[in-house]
């Protein structure tokens, strides 16, 4: 038999203490939450729900997620109701995560979701981006921008618009800088709110409006479904690829506006900081995913990918500069 020299046997404990006391110092791996939803607060059809679907879509592929997402419908207030749930009365669900956008920004800007303000969630990532968009019918006589406002500038009783939101909301928003450029007091319009895009989608293709100032993503959904929908314009400083290539911005119209819309995720205000860092991982690792380019252009979103800490400055950001645009119009009550 051969012995082996004492000193190897103390070097190869020494090492394996060593290996063991490093095993044990180790961070260990962060679970994943148990049972993932994405809470979209809206109707189905609309940009929140796209928002969570393309979460669904995405996080799977990319493997970041095993269990499977599903998506719940939480309207009302155009974002309020929800917000209200998970700060209030479900705060540190690990599991769950809320769709988001710009127009849930501007609401946050002008105190709309009650006495819970921008810095009562966690943000959590930002997935894309979309714009705004002014769509008729497809047998509307309005064949472009200019004579859509010209008619609502020569009678604005005769000019229905509507939108996804009260008036102060992004669509609502959209709507007042174009008949404002075009010279036409914001206060006469004639506006219907909704409570989501697809509720105004409906409203337009049953004739109950005229137009509707959407979102680029759900009017690109549309088009794919074959809805008899015609877009007059986008409101980029350039035009958009794909679908929408052949319309021409707001800006080449004579109407210089731009309006991006952010699409995202927050989770409760009490969420660990290990259940929100298991979020943030799993969405670098999505985004970095040669596929998630395209699921996220396959639900008409352009790239914009956020997580974190710099999610959450860029969103706070952002809510200043809506709250100085909704003040001039007279949105927030000194």
């Amino acid at each position: 038999m051969r012995l082996i020299p004492s000193f190897s046997i103390r070097g190869l404990l020494g090492r394996t203490a060593l290996a063991g006391a490093a095993i044990a110092c180790a961070p260990a791996a962060l679970a994943e939450p148990p049972r993932p939803e994405c809470v979209a607060p809206a109707q189905p059809g609309g940009g929140f729900d796209l928002t969570c679907r393309l979460a669904q879509t995405s996080l799977k592929a990319s493997g970041a997620l095993q269990a499977p997402l599903r998506i719940v419908y939480m309207p009302g207030g155009i974002g309020a109701v929800a917000y209200n749930n998970i700060v209030a009365q479900r705060p540190a669900e690990a599991g769950t995560i809320v769709a988001f956008s710009g127009g849930s920004l501007l609401n946050l800007a002008q105190g709309k979701f009650g006495r819970y303000n921008v810095d009562d969630v966690r943000w959590l990532a930002a997935v894309g981006t979309d714009y705004g968009v002014a769509v008729v019918r497809e047998d509307s006589p309005y064949k472009d921008l200019p004579s859509l406002m010209s008619a609502l500038k020569q009678d604005p009783t005769k000019i229905v618009l509507g939108a996804g939101g009260s008036v102060g909301s992004q669509d609502w928003m959209k709507a007042a800088l174009t008949a404002q450029a075009a010279g036409v007091d914001f206060k006469k319009m004639r506006f219907v709110a909704f409570e989501g895009g697809g509720e105004a989608i409906t409203a337009l293709r049953g004739g109950h409006i005229q137009a509707y100032m959407g979102d680029a993503a759900e009017a690109m959904q549309m088009l794919e479904g074959g809805a008899p929908i015609r877009v007059l314009a986008v409101y980029n400083k350039e035009r958009l690829p794909g679908r929408l290539a052949d319309v021409p911005t707001a800006a080449e119209q004579g109407y210089d506006i731009e309006w991006p819309i952010i699409r995202g995720y927050y989770v409760g205000p009490k969420v660990s900081d290990a259940d929100y860092q298991w979020w943030v991982e799993a969405f670098k690792k999505t985004m970095a995913d040669p596929g998630f380019a395209k699921l996220q252009a396959q639900q008409g979103l352009f790239p914009f990918n956020l997580v974190g800490d710099e999610l959450d400055a860029y969103v706070k950001q952002r809510v200043q500069e809506y709250a100085k645009q909704a003040d001039a119009f007279g949105l927030i009550k000194k």
